[in-house]
């Protein structure tokens, strides 16, 4: 999965970087507002996805870009400098009204999707009371100009250029990085199963482990990627053609799917997968596809490196042809697969175990916090069950109460109190009487 996000980002970013670069060329004199485009409805976009949470406004846009006449001419004279300076923005007036057109109601809809998302993540965070400044957190987003949310300007060209080249650049480092750290993990996680067995099992553990190791590194010789070997092992394996006949310029045109006279980075890798199938079968218990689609990304960014001369992440035919024909395409050498380099030192596998344990203990700390608040709560709550019993009691008694005397009667206070009937005793109360009442005597039996 990891491996198509990057090989379909690289692709899009490098349509869409070539377009921008179109813009600069010759000015044009033709008069683009007259032309009559036969306008289209583009189905959802077909290119894989690039793992960006802007993938498909991304990919629109380049689809429509490249369905403008004027932009497609200019792709010939791309300019990878000017693409990273943004210096041809301007030239996005030359686009066809009807595609322009488009690309606003694109940037309204991405717009929509923003704010949505931006309420979405208040609401969780329990936010409902209170109003929500989209402006303010829409400039988290630098894929687009927010302050106008209903045209698509050169800015907003420039901008998506500019976020996908800084994502692209960073994102072949952050699988390298997840790679490593998945290596780490999987050896932490076999040393930990051993400390839980028994001599003899860990012995019978080891020893399966070094079989399997062995088994993976015994595999046929891996020729050095986009070397003559290798390019002629596909013209006769994939291609079924005679080695001896092998023309780069035929075998360019060949692998080249979708014609547009690049090898881009998931063209360049397909290549490479006889080479693979020499050292990773997913049925082999001692092969990882993991480590497979780092190889294959080591392969991929080796060629690039040797052939890119531009550096614009894709390989035309003329830097292609002129690979062919340096001294290194010649190599015979053997290529170093994973098993045959050193991943991590021990000192980094013990700063990673560290490093698992210091998050293991915040988890811990944390849970410690939680259940002393669970207890609390848990307190609180009995506290309230018992005030809770204690008034039903009271309500009961006095009920049972009134149920055993039911003619009792409640005086009011400030009742008048008839001759002969004690006067109520109010408990507490001993403040005197209010003027204008006057203290009854009260007979004693027996006197007069």
């Amino acid at each position: 999965m990891v491996m198509l996000k990057s090989k379909a980002l690289a692709h899009c970013v490098l349509v869409l970087l070539s377009l921008w670069l179109c813009i600069q060329s010759v000015p044009i004199s033709v008069d683009k507002t007259k032309e009559k485009p036969q306008e289209e409805e583009l189905p959802p976009p077909q290119s894989a996805d690039t793992g960006l949470h802007y993938d498909r406004y991304l990919r629109e846009v380049i689809e429509y870009l490249e369905k403008d006449p004027h932009f497609k001419e200019k792709l010939k004279n791309a300019n990878m400098e000017d693409i990273k300076q943004g210096k041809l923005s301007k030239e996005l007036d030359f686009v066809h009204h009807n595609f322009r057109t488009k690309l606003d109601e694109l940037k309204r809809e991405e717009m929509n999707r923003l704010r949505m998302l931006i309420k979405a993540k208040h609401d969780m965070q329990g936010g409902n009371s209170r109003s929500v400044d989209h402006q303010a957190l829409l400039k988290q987003f630098e894929h687009l100009n927010h302050i106008n949310p209903h045209t698509f300007e050169a800015e907003d060209l420039d901008r998506l250029i500019k976020s996908a080249t800084k994502d692209l650049e960073n994102f072949d480092k952050g699988r390298h990085d997840e790679f490593k750290r998945y290596e780490l993990m999987k050896e932490h996680e076999r040393r930990e199963r051993l400390k839980t067995m028994n001599d003899e099992d860990r012995t019978k553990e080891e020893q399966h482990y070094e079989e399997m190791r062995k088994k993976h590194a015994d595999h046929p010789k891996v020729n050095h990627p986009g070397s003559e070997d290798q390019l002629k092992e596909v013209w006769q394996e994939a291609d079924g053609l005679d080695p001896e006949d092998f023309d780069p310029k035929t075998f360019f045109k060949m692998h080249d799917t979708n014609g547009d006279g690049f090898f881009d980075e998931s063209e360049l890798e397909a290549l490479f997968t006889k080479e693979l199938e020499k050292v990773y079968n997913p049925d082999n218990e001692e092969d990882d596809m993991v480590e497979m689609e780092e190889e294959r990304l080591r392969m991929r960014e080796h060629v690039m490196n040797e052939v890119d001369t531009n550096n614009d992440r894709l390989v035309s035919l003329s830097e292609f042809i002129a690979a062919t024909k340096k001294e290194d395409f010649r190599e015979k050498d053997e290529w170093e697969t994973l098993d045959q380099n050193t991943l991590y030192s021990e000192e980094e596998l013990r700063e990673f175990e560290q490093q698992l344990a210091n998050e293991a203990n915040d988890i811990n700390m944390k849970s410690v916090e939680l259940q002393k608040q669970r207890e609390e709560l848990e307190k609180k709550q009995e506290e309230l069950n018992a005030q809770k019993f204690g008034l039903q009691q009271a309500v009961e008694e006095m009920e049972r109460l009134k149920a055993q005397n039911p003619k009792a009667e409640v005086k009011q206070p400030g009742a008048p109190v008839a001759e002969g009937e004690p006067a109520p005793v109010v408990p507490g109360n001993n403040q005197p009487l209010p003027s204008g009442h006057q203290q009854r005597d009260v007979p004693v039996p027996g006197h007069s």
